[in-house]
């Protein structure tokens, strides 16, 4: 079997078997079936799901090929290539099942002109930490030095194998991740969102308020938002120019995934933290805005901490009462009690996800300022 036109491989696995564990697994699969339906209408070959659970995957629509290996320990790199060469993808592009889940038709119709377009290129949404990467020739993939992450793929194509980058606009759509409940609750407030993804978001007991105080303050020119963790330039740009309230931001321990084993992680939340305590840190932050979105992991690389995915996904969700590590269940504990609106998230929460729930609370904004019709009822 020869695919010589583009190919989506769509990796899904390791999701885990606890509660949250199970909705973030539930929600990626909707992405992905969504993902899989925009990637065919817009021209690609074939979609293939990589994945160590087809059970998850059955019923999916014509043209995606579920390719099951549950074999351990599981590498990225090495499963890709093996992918590459068993299919014989000329045109491979690869994502996670929870990758960019608001990419559409027109965005997968780019990167299938690119790829048809010519050789010796490949196209990502981001250089530095991709999120889906797609190249031309398949077989550069050969030429690579190894690498454990898909972050790093596109480094790797050009460093080692000489492919061009093309890089996709920077735009909510290209930004957003799928990858912790935080990045759920907000595709829960957006009506747009794909509907099978939606019915996982709306269907599970998220903590939304939080959410929507946050909308409400940034659309208002009296107040100020708290941002800190590793906001990259483009968040930062885009909240700057389509928020009316101030922001005040702390960006700190950008590439923190994908940094050297030598580097040690230091943040100066970090620093207030160990000087306040837990309960007093909530307190200070909070005085310095009317709302807090933080990002979770730079704390915890500071601390020195490796929480379960499962404790940092019941984090998110602020229910200390799930939470098996000490601290970080007296760390959200305070979060819910503390006396301002605090979001608990990963990086997607204060890259795509705030630039998500900014583009959300200004259309519920227009809205009400009779600017907008009425979304259409949800079916």
């Amino acid at each position: 079997m020869t695919f010589t036109r583009p190919v989506l491989v769509i990796f899904h696995g390791g999701a885990g078997g606890m509660p949250a564990e199970r909705l973030l697994a539930r929600a990626r699969v909707a992405a992905a079936r969504e993902t899989s339906l925009s990637a065919r209408a817009a021209g690609f070959e074939a979609v293939i799901v990589a994945t160590d659970d087809a059970d998850a995957f059955r019923g999916f629509p014509p043209g995606v090929l579920v390719d099951s290996d549950a074999s351990a320990p599981f590498e990225f790199a090495a499963r890709l290539r093996g992918l590459v060469q068993r299919y014989g993808l000329q045109k491979p592009a690869t994502m996670g099942s929870g990758s960019v889940p608001l990419l559409g038709l027109g965005e997968f119709q780019l990167i299938v002109e690119q790829l048809e377009a010519r050789d010796g290129r490949f196209v990502t949404n981001n250089f530095f930490s991709s999120d889906l990467t797609a190249w031309t020739p398949g077989s550069a993939i050969e030429r690579v030095t190894p690498f454990a992450r898909d972050n790093l793929l596109p480094r790797r194509l050009r460093d080692d194998a000489g492919l061009a980058p093309v890089v996709l606009p920077r735009t909510t759509e290209t930004q957003f991740d799928l990858d912790t409940p935080s990045d759920l609750a907000v595709l829960a407030l957006d009506e747009r969102v794909p509907p099978a993804i939606g019915e996982v978001a709306r269907a599970a007991a998220l903590p939304l308020e939080g959410f929507r105080a946050v909308m409400r303050i940034l659309c208002d020119r009296e107040a100020e938002l708290v941002v800190a963790g590793r906001v990259g330039a483009m968040a930062w740009q885009h909240l700057e120019r389509e928020t009316a309230c101030r922001v005040r931001m702390l960006s700190e321990e950008r590439g923190l995934a994908t940094a050297a084993p030598e580097h040690v992680p230091r943040s100066v939340l970090g620093f207030l933290l160990e000087a306040l305590g837990v309960p007093r840190f909530f307190e200070r932050i909070c005085e310095l805005g009317d709302a807090v979105v933080l990002d979770t992991r730079v704390i915890e690389a500071h601390l020195g901490l490796s929480p379960s995915r499962e404790d940092r996904f019941q984090s998110d969700l602020l229910n200390p009462e799930a939470i098996h590590d000490p601290f970080l269940r007296e760390f959200t504990a305070a979060a819910r009690a503390a006396p301002k609106p605090v979001l608990l998230g990963g990086h997607s929460l204060v890259a795509g996800g705030l630039m998500a729930l900014n583009d959300i609370a200004w259309r519920e904004n227009d809205r009400r300022l009779g600017l907008l019709e009425p979304p259409p009822p949800r079916v």
